[in-house]
């Protein structure tokens, strides 16, 4: 039980940590991929699902916590969800990019699906329609 509640610690922080890898990776190396954020995102979520574990294990079920196995079963846990998580989160990416460039880095073509993702809904554009005809 304690393992399945720092799966769902687990899923959560992957999420977070491949948003702000992403963000980060944007702001600093103008969309380069680093790998030294990779092992952060996993070294801070293995804290986070070992507090959990600790926690869980020590305190709620009153139970003998044993650090290595525990390290090493949440490594094995948390290995499988980041890479398939970094993997679709690379194929989103890559799917609602804004263009297409070229070699030389010219822009080629311009996705639709991202700028069909980018329309506002049709009731904004008369949003403020009744302040303008006064």
């Amino acid at each position: 039980m304690a393992f399945f509640i720092s799966l769902i610690f687990i899923v959560i922080s992957v999420f977070i940590s491949l948003i702000f890898k992403n963000e980060l990776e944007r702001m600093f190396l103008r969309g380069k991929e680093f790998f030294a954020f990779h092992i952060c995102n996993v070294l801070i979520i293995l804290m986070v699902a070992f507090a959990t574990q600790a926690v869980m294990t020590r305190y709620v079920f009153e139970q003998q916590f044993h650090i290595i196995r525990d390290v090493l079963i949440l490594i094995a846990i948390i290995l499988p969800f980041y890479i398939s998580g970094h993997l679709a989160f690379e194929k989103y990416k890559s799917v609602y990019r804004k263009f297409s460039a070229a070699e030389n880095g010219k822009v080629l073509v311009l996705n639709e699906k991202y700028l069909k993702k980018k329309k506002l809904f049709k009731g904004l554009k008369n949003y403020n329609a009744m302040s303008k005809e006064e």
